[in-house]
């Protein structure tokens, strides 16, 4: 057989002109191509040729193993896939397209073959492409040099493939000379992958450059930094490119034909990974300012979004499902809500013309509130008929998009998700950036959860009923600011507003018209001599005396430790469980911000100041009482009064038939007392604003503010 030898003249002249390439100056270069760039303003839609040019590419790249065995399935992709991409090339009409840039790919490709074959300069060759195309875009001028490429390589490596079981591929490739590179694959491997490495590079750059032309411009223009940015980079990354495209068909064209002495060659595969090193930075610099392109269309719909939804909320409609729509987002069609009863998805049509109450939180809520909160959700169940019952609640979990998505997350989600009996969004993904916005802007969210309320016809009516929710259940309903007012103005300081939804038993003492005693504090030397004494005076003064141990707010280890010492010893009742400890001090809070809310304050409204004084018992080292009979009249008092107070019940006994044994007590309390203290009113920072005054409820000065930090560990 005959075989071609390749000159050392002409090796030298390629290695100079390599030198040269790396050596050049890009923007005596980029004059010179600019200089040619005379666009006719035509625009063509060059994706589904990119998309063909990449099904030749992706099928040959991975051929160089030249394994006949397996013609055309790339490496790490499996048929279904590249059929896949087969169809999507055959499906997205190109067909006409193609034919109207058909000669102008075979023109390049005969340009790039003439050249290449004579040994021509690399530049040269390129500045030819680059007058065949002068009339196009930037993007157009890539993917049509790509395009003539890969039917120069597609070619080459469908006889290679077809050459040892076709007779027609055998007589062409033994015209061609192929054998030789057929029976020297392991001396071509380097520059095979070579080839590889900077076929894939081209490809990514066309595809990102394609990419910019696709940017809508209604969201970002030209004048946009990352933009300008780009656009002055583009020419440079296309000009390389397709002096790619000339070194990788040099290649192709410099193995015909050549000799085994010929094939070990290192210095090619040393050029092409010099080019695929410099057009790859180049694409990194592409893809960086595509991401800030995108960044920025990104808010800019973002902001699209959100003022989209401020209008619509401030928008009158006939029923909730737009709002709902917009705030719950179904992919694919998909129902995009989970029903925690059934355990199935359901459709938002489920939520039609009804009060819904949005739960928002983190994918940490607090046991004790999932707890109290689901406690009420089954009650309001129980008779779906009653009209406080007329709603139905969602939960939206608020989740960081910044980090990435995890399987920890996943479960943390799943597992939160099973535990609720009402209805969830099926995934935080169905649940916009802008939406996520709206909800921390508008409605507040930061961390604590939210019961954000809309009416039947998707009106805000309560940015945060949980306060309400808290103190009154689903007697609050349909959970309005109005319903809230209305309920405050019925209300009264007595034992059912303080702790009657706490426990059932409350509400028997009350109705039998018991004299009931709570207190709290975790001093157990004090609480065990107050209960001893209190148990001795009532019955001294002959009455039916109650009493609940409250503990304190935040409540851990300790008060179970203090509960079981109280019921081992017959002391009083506890609270069942420590979840209802917690809930009589969030019921508090709740009452104190959403009194807060309307404006009232301990010198303005009594049940204010009785609030504040209960929460700086909380906030104190020491124990406290509150004493009522039934549903009247109550005092207090701080644990180191109350004791002596009791101890001194001789002193005041007298009163106790004339003026009731708490009308008694509540003078001698009053008698003893003296005007030091030192109270501390200790107020959640995620409960809501904080008010720049708040005045003492024992002697009405404004108490001094500070910050504290706290970490309770038992």
């Amino acid at each position: 057989m005959a075989t071609t030898f390749i000159p050392d003249k002409v090796q030298r002249v390629r290695q100079r002109s390599g030198d040269r390439m790396f050596a050049s100056d890009d923007n005596g270069i980029m004059k010179q191509i600019h200089a040619i760039h005379v666009p006719d303003g035509r625009d063509f839609d060059v994706k589904p040729l990119l998309r063909i040019v990449e099904n030749i590419l992706l099928r040959t790249t991975s051929s160089t193993t030249l394994t006949p065995a397996l013609p055309g399935v790339p490496l790490g992709s499996t048929q279904a896939q590249l059929d896949a991409l087969e169809d999507k090339t055959l499906q997205d009409g190109s067909s006409n397209m193609i034919d109207l840039l058909a000669h102008t790919i075979n023109k390049i490709s005969c340009e790039i073959s003439c050249k290449c074959t004579s040994g021509g300069d690399a530049h040269a060759t390129a500045v030819a492409v680059f007058n065949i195309l002068s009339s196009y875009s930037w993007d157009a001028k890539v993917v049509l040099a790509l395009a003539a490429f890969a039917t120069t390589y597609g070619e080459f490596w469908l006889v290679a493939h077809l050459y040892p079981t076709n007779p027609l591929a055998k007589s062409v490739a033994i015209l061609k000379q192929l054998p030789d590179i057929l029976e020297h694959t392991d001396a071509l491997k380097p520059k095979f992958e070579a080839l590889s490495s900077l076929i894939k590079v081209m490809v990514d750059v066309a595809k990102c450059i394609v990419q910019f032309k696709e940017l809508p411009p209604q969201y970002i223009t030209p004048d946009t930094p990352a933009m300008v940015t780009a656009i002055a980079h583009i020419p440079t990354a296309v000009y390389w490119t397709i002096r790619s495209i000339v070194a990788c068909a040099s290649q192709i064209a410099s193995l015909i034909g050549m000799s085994h002495e010929h094939i070990a060659s290192t210095m090619d595969a040393w050029e092409l990974s010099g080019l695929a090193h410099k057009v790859s930075n180049m694409y990194g610099h592409l893809q960086s300012q595509l991401y800030l392109c995108q960044q920025h269309i990104n808010d800019k719909k973002h902001i699209e979004a959100y003022m989209m939804l401020v209008r619509l909320f401030e928008t009158p409609h006939i029923d909730n499902m737009k709002i709902i729509r917009v705030l719950i987002y179904a992919k694919d069609d998909q129902p995009p809500l989970f029903d925690g009863l059934s355990k199935r998805k359901v459709s938002l049509d489920i939520l039609r013309r009804k009060n819904v109450l949005l739960f928002i939180s983190e994918l940490e809520v607090p046991h004790e509130e999932l707890f109290i909160l689901d406690q009420m959700y089954q009650e309001s169940r129980q008779d779906p008929t009653r009209p406080e019952s007329q709603y139905e609640v969602v939960w939206m979990p608020m989740v960081d998009r910044s980090t990435p998505w995890t399987e920890e997350k996943n479960r943390q989600f799943e597992t939160l998700k099973s535990m609720m009996p009402w209805y969830s969004v099926d995934h935080p993904s169905s649940i916009d950036l802008a939406v996520i916005k709206y909800i921390k802007e508008m409605w507040g969210f930061n961390k604590k959860p939210l019961l954000v309320v809309l009416d039947p016809q998707g009106r805000v009516v309560n940015n945060n009923a949980i306060h309400m929710m808290w103190i009154w259940g689903s007697l609050a309903f349909p959970f309005t600011s109005l319903r809230e007012e209305g309920l405050w103005k019925g209300e009264t300081w007595r034992m059912e507003l303080l702790a009657d939804t706490i426990d059932p038993i409350i509400h028997n003492w009350i109705s039998e018209g018991s004299y009931i005693c709570l207190f709290g504090g975790e001093d157990m030397e004090w609480i065990r001599k107050f209960c001893i004494l209190a148990k001795a005076i009532a019955r001294a003064a002959g009455i039916r005396l109650e009493m609940l141990y409250v503990g304190k707010s935040n409540p851990r280890e300790k008060i179970q430790k203090i509960n079981a010492i109280i019921s081992t010893d017959n002391l009083s009742h506890t609270l069942p469980d420590l979840h209802l400890v917690w809930f009589f001090w969030v019921r508090l809070e709740s009452m104190w911000y959403s009194k807060m809310q309307h404006g009232k304050t301990v010198e303005s409204d009594p049940i204010m100041q009785e609030i504040v004084s209960m929460l700086s018992f909380d906030g104190s080292d020491q124990g406290w009482v509150v004493f009522s009979k039934g549903s009247g009249e109550m005092t207090k008092a701080k644990g180191e009064n109350i004791v002596r107070c009791l101890s001194d019940y001789d002193v005041w006994k007298n009163n106790v038939s004339s003026k009731g044994f708490l009308g008694a007590l509540n003078d001698y309390l009053r008698e003893i007392h003296t005007p030091h203290h030192c109270n501390r009113l200790i107020l959640p920072g995620t409960t809501g604003s904080i008010p720049e005054r708040v005045v003492c409820a024992e002697c009405g000065r404004p108490m001094e503010k500070f910050v504290m930090y706290r970490c309770c560990t038992d």
